[in-house]
């Protein structure tokens, strides 16, 4: 029934955004074509909820329960969205997002802000640019203004993503976070080495390294003795044992690092 229902979803709710963009655009579509699609929409959505209504019943959580409706390509992306628009959020209320009573936090914003905060500008001015050229087009002018915020949005987002969700240091794990998409969690005990290594190139091929680079450069790099499990955008997992990351202050990183793994 699952695998119906998402053959069923990949059809519909594309089908649904092309006939919206049709009627946004003045296109006249014969009704019954439109209450087809309406209708279509509603048992999709009806046959959804009953199937997650019984797996419920059946001792999944909501998570697990959404997580088998729906792909998990799918899941991972609409996360990433609203985290980002949480990030903002939290950079406007100047709060921090995961650091605890006793964490000590290591931002690593400052190095890839000016390269976003340009980006943003510059989808300021063509959103400006745009909308005065798209004013006699109505319906156009529309649809360019939703997707010109947005993308100014989802920049904004990214670079309040760094600044609220630092590195974090706890009593035994190591949190390496970078933007709204990556976060890796390392035992402290699984570390065998720490060092500052700056570096501006990284090969994206190797096997089992992660590499958390911000503004094209990391500085210190982890060797682990057990492999930890990094999880990508899409949720693609692999095993890593070394991690190369960066801090706006990577040294006094390696200093936390270095008292905290020595025994008291």
């Amino acid at each position: 029934m699952r695998p119906l229902l998402r053959g069923v979803a990949y059809t519909v709710i594309p089908g649904e955004l092309v006939l919206a963009v049709c009627l946004l655009a003045g296109v006249r579509l014969p009704v019954p074509v439109l209450v087809a699609a309406e209708v279509a929409v509603l048992l999709l959505l009806l046959a959804e909820a009953a199937v997650f209504l019984r797996l419920r019943c059946q001792g999944r959580t909501s998570r697990q329960a959404l997580a088998e409706l729906v792909p998990r390509a799918v899941l991972r992306l609409i996360g990433h969205e609203l985290r980002l628009m949480w990030s903002l959020v939290l950079w406007t209320a100047r709060r921090r997002d995961g650091v605890g009573p006793g964490d000590r936090a290591f931002g690593h914003a400052r190095d890839g802000a000016a390269l976003l905060l340009g980006f943003a500008f510059v989808c300021v001015v063509e959103t400006v640019g745009m909308s005065y050229l798209l004013a006699d087009v109505p319906v156009v002018h529309e649809i360019m203004l939703v997707l010109d915020v947005y993308t100014v949005a989802f920049v904004l987002g990214l670079h309040a993503a760094s600044a609220t969700r630092p590195h974090v240091l706890g009593a035994d794990t190591l949190r390496l976070r970078r933007a709204a998409h990556v976060d890796v969690r390392i035992p402290l005990e699984s570390i065998t080495t720490v060092s500052y290594e700056l570096l501006f190139s990284h090969d994206k091929t190797e096997d089992g390294v992660l590499n958390l680079a911000v503004g094209s450069q990391t500085s210190l790099t982890l060797e682990l003795s057990e492999p930890v499990t990094a999880v990508g955008l899409l949720g693609r997992e692999r095993e890593v044992r070394t991690v190369r990351c960066h801090a706006d202050d990577a040294r006094a990183l390696l200093r936390a690092l270095a008292r905290a793994r020595t025994p008291a």
